[in-house]
């Protein structure tokens, strides 16, 4: 086991990690901008590292400024969290070069993984299904027209390189895909320095549901289930919960096979999530892989009783992966709704500034992850995320009334949040209902502004 891991990561994530080791009995580095020195992760480290200025560029996204941390304190693992370095297959590869552990997938797995295009030859290769497309880069608009004709408007294009939701565009039809084509490639070059995009079939009415695997440098892969993310706005999860509504154990136990086969198709080591598209009548395509641990993962550990951060650094470190083969076993249900700084009645316009307020929810079924705490200055330059507030119950119906509730006595004052938003998608018949579609957001936001 490690003697020191720094955490490459800032917020609640980097305190999630920080506590893992706590309690492996690893000593902890912490790093952080200038803009957050204040942050509980540097409190809670038994050390800490300023790597620059507030620029995420300078800072939690510059190599070497890493990298020298952790050689200067004597940090024997870096882990990456989720953002930032964490799918940066460079990264690995030079901690590799340092004779530092990289806590994650090897570079190799990352960079056939991390490019969209070549994830989706690869996935094909080893017979996991995939939404009907190109197959590969699409270089010019005649050629991504004719495929277009080929499996029929509305196609989605895609960033090769592309994540988070950015680098997506659904074309109606061959008018707008001239147009579209261009404006994607330039989000490419401007988001991810590579212009590559390749083309899918866009499938409406459609659920996005994840499976959760592990595997080990020994050759085991295991799955933990599967995790619905259908309430999403732009692509971006706001509502994650496991298990998936509708979902019978047919299919968790065949989507979960195909989640494996995926896995060992490549070899995999780490903690890694197969993401699918399920259309109504239960077919269901793969669409991407994130090579990293989930900002969703809670979910999982709520259901399964397993500590996926703890055995991530385990498996990192080479043990044998210590989850059991065979068909998880999901006690009760959970639900994760993402608390961001944003405001939603402005088309969720970030809403940085000092929490002036913090009063935070509790009792049974109710875990929060956070970083936040009254004086907080929330920065303008990273991501929104301010905590994760996840609930179970023994059912759906409990953990649905036991989120409402929680969501209404959460009182953070100061700043713009999603709190008010979440909590009216909690008394939302279609939600109530279960097995919303991705579209569902787009639809309740209509219905909300009325209000």
């Amino acid at each position: 086991m490690f003697n020191k891991l720094l955490v490459a990561n800032r917020g609640e994530i980097a305190l999630r990690i920080i506590r893992a080791c706590q309690e492996l009995g690893i000593k902890t580095v912490a790093v952080y901008s200038e803009a957050d020195r204040e942050s509980l992760h540097t409190r809670f480290s038994d050390e800490a590292v300023c790597i620059g200025p507030a620029s995420p560029n300078e800072s939690y996204l510059d190599v070497s400024r890493i990298i020298a941390a952790a050689e200067i304190t004597g940090a024997d693992a870096i882990h990456p969290g989720y953002g930032f370095l964490a799918e940066n297959a460079e990264f690995s590869e030079i901690c590799q070069r340092s004779e530092i552990v990289f806590v994650g997938p090897s570079a190799n797995q990352i960079k056939e993984m991390g490019d969209k295009a070549t994830a989706r030859e690869t996935m094909q290769r080893v017979g996991v299904p995939t939404v009907p497309g190109s197959d590969g880069l699409v270089t010019s608009v005649d050629e991504a027209k004719s495929i277009a004709h080929d499996i029929g408007f509305p196609v989605m294009l895609k960033a090769s390189a592309g994540g988070g939701g950015k680098g997506m565009r659904v074309v109606e039809n061959e008018e707008d895909l001239s147009r579209l084509f261009q404006t994607t490639q330039a989000e490419a070059q401007a988001t991810f320095g590579r212009a590559d995009v390749y083309i899918e079939k866009y499938i409406t009415g459609i659920r996005h549901v994840e499976i959760q695997i592990f595997g080990d440098s020994q050759g085991k892969v295991v799955h933990l289930g599967e995790r619905d993310c259908s309430t999403q706005r732009r692509h971006q999860k706001l509502i994650e919960e496991s298990p998936c509504p509708g979902m019978t154990s047919n299919m968790r136990q065949e989507m979960g096979k195909t989640a494996i086969k995926a896995g060992q198709g490549i070899g995999y080591v780490g903690a890694g999530t197969v993401e699918f598209l399920v259309d109504g009548e239960g077919n269901y395509y793969f669409i991407e892989m994130n090579t990293r641990i989930q900002v969703e993962h809670p979910v999982t550990e709520v259901v399964t009783g397993f500590d996926l951060v703890k055995e991530q650094i385990r498996v990192a470190s080479g043990e044998e992966l210590s989850f059991p083969s065979g068909e998880p076993t999901l006690q009760g249900h959970a639900i994760e709704f993402r608390i961001n700084a944003e405001d939603p009645s402005r088309d969720f316009m970030p809403s940085p500034g000092c929490v002036e307020i913090f009063q935070p929810p509790g009792g049974p079924g109710i875990r929060l992850d956070t970083h936040l705490y009254a004086g907080y200055q929330v920065p303008p330059y990273y991501d929104s995320l301010l905590a994760k507030l996840i609930v179970s119950g023994s059912n759906r119906e409990e953990a649905i009334v036991r989120g409402r509730h929680a969501l209404d006595a959460f009182i953070i004052e100061g700043i713009k949040t999603s709190i008010p938003f979440l909590s009216d998608i909690t008394r939302d018949d279609e939600f109530i209902a279960g097995g919303v579609d991705t579209g569902f957001v787009e639809g309740f936001m209509q219905r909300w502004i009325k209000q």
